[in-house]
């Protein structure tokens, strides 16, 4: 996969490669794409964000945009790439106000 597969604000379920090697099924919610990497929650698993390269995404199953009143809201200083260099996982409580969240 590459950067032109994902989109900013919108929900995918995929297979990926996870850290330890083996291919998992996966939701995400997409908050930021980088240049090889795109900052992912985890939607089955609570508070934690996720850099995941394009090349560990293997599959695509379901791709579902969200609406702007339901976004999930994250500073953006969060989402900074500098922030993410020495990094692959961050606990991040994110919300969607229009959800009561």
């Amino acid at each position: 996969m590459d950067k032109e597969s994902f989109k900013e604000n919108t929900r995918y379920t995929i297979t990926w490669r996870a850290p330890d090697g083996k291919l998992r099924p996966a939701n995400i919610y997409v908050y930021k794409l980088f240049g090889n990497a795109m900052i992912a929650r985890m939607t089955d698993k609570s508070g934690f964000l996720y850099k995941i390269g394009y090349d560990d995404v293997t599959r695509i199953v379901k791709e579902a945009p969200v609406d702007k009143e339901a976004q999930f809201m994250i500073p953006a200083a969060v989402l900074d790439e500098k922030v993410w260099k020495d990094r692959t996982v961050m606990e991040r409580y994110s919300s969607a106000p229009h959800l009561g969240k």
